[in-house]
């Protein structure tokens, strides 16, 4: 294989690594009752919220940690399911019941989850390459489009009594 291909496909860990981090990651979450395992955004680096989802099929909640950087008011993301070829659980969750709920080092936020597309996905793709310059690569490895999930901000419930 020459230097050239290997630039151009990355090497992953294997897989049950990949999902030995996930759960180490989420059972330091558990144990320290959210005071480790999320962090901010910083100029070159993505930074880690705790998504809460609706099963699609269930209708239960479902958390999960995932990279996001910030867009405005927005928060994204990517569907990226460790670059495995599945789509991710909570994207497929989001679809289904786009209300969710995210926790950030600064508190819970209402959010409403739908897809980038268009220019918005140009643009909120190449913010996240800036970080990672390898996100084309890694992409090149799933045979469908990495979904760019935008996480908008929406207002709390207000209950009307009569």
């Amino acid at each position: 294989m020459s230097v050239e291909s290997r630039a151009e496909k990355p090497k992953l860990p294997p897989r049950w690594f990949i999902r030995l981090a996930w759960h180490v990651h989420r059972g330091l979450y558990r144990v320290f009752r959210g005071r480790v395992g999320l962090w901010r955004p910083r100029a070159n680096r993505w930074g880690t919220v705790r998504l809460t989802t609706t099963g699609r099929r269930t209708g239960q909640q479902r958390g999960v940690i995932v990279a996001y950087l910030e867009d405005g008011q927005n928060l994204f993301t990517l569907a990226m399911n460790g670059w495995g070829e599945a789509e991710p659980a909570w994207w497929l969750n989001l679809q289904s019941h786009p209300d969710a709920t995210v926790d950030l080092v600064d508190g819970q936020r209402l959010v409403r989850g739908r897809a980038a597309t268009g220019e918005e996905r140009v643009r909120l793709w190449a913010r996240w390459r800036e970080i990672d310059t390898k996100l084309d690569a890694f992409a090149a490895l799933r045979s469908s489009e990495t979904a760019v999930v935008v996480l908008e901000p929406r207002p709390a419930v207000e209950h009307v009594t009569e």
